[in-house]
């Protein structure tokens, strides 16, 4: 008989969350006919090469998740937010996507993603206490 242990870890290797995604993708084969959690991500870059912004998400079939997105505060408001989601939402489309999702905070930029043309399919309130959590969707076209 086997036997089996529980560990719970804070900042577990990346090839372990890896056998995750591919045990997941392998169970979802039959029913997808393709892989999900393929990674995606745009960066913005200053003459340097460093990272002033970006967007990372995972492609899932005809979807991509838009994870995270960030931009230097000193360069927001300025459109390379707009530009860095129009690029991945390109990048997607090239790769078979037909919608986007993703998630925001009220204390972050709801406003900006419904001037994309993101929409609210679902709240989460009290997350953290006081604060929304929405979850937002858009088609690619």
């Amino acid at each position: 008989m086997r036997t089996y242990s529980l560990t719970v870890e804070e900042n577990p290797p990346g090839e372990d969350v890896s056998v995750l995604s591919q045990g997941l993708t392998a169970h979802a084969l039959p029913y997808t006919q393709g892989p999900g959690f393929q990674p995606l991500g745009v960066f913005l870059r200053d003459e340097s090469g460093t990272i002033v912004g970006g967007v990372w998400g995972q492609l899932n079939w005809n979807w991509v998740h838009i994870g995270l997105v960030w931009v230097a505060e000193a360069l927001r408001g300025t459109g390379y937010g707009r530009q860095l989601i129009a690029a991945m939402e390109h990048a997607a489309k090239e790769r078979g996507c037909t919608a986007a999702h993703l998630d925001t905070f009220s204390f972050q930029a709801r406003p900006f993603y419904e001037s994309l043309g993101y929409e609210i399919f679902g709240t989460l309130d009290d997350y953290p206490q006081g604060h929304q959590r929405f979850f937002m969707k858009k088609t690619l076209t």
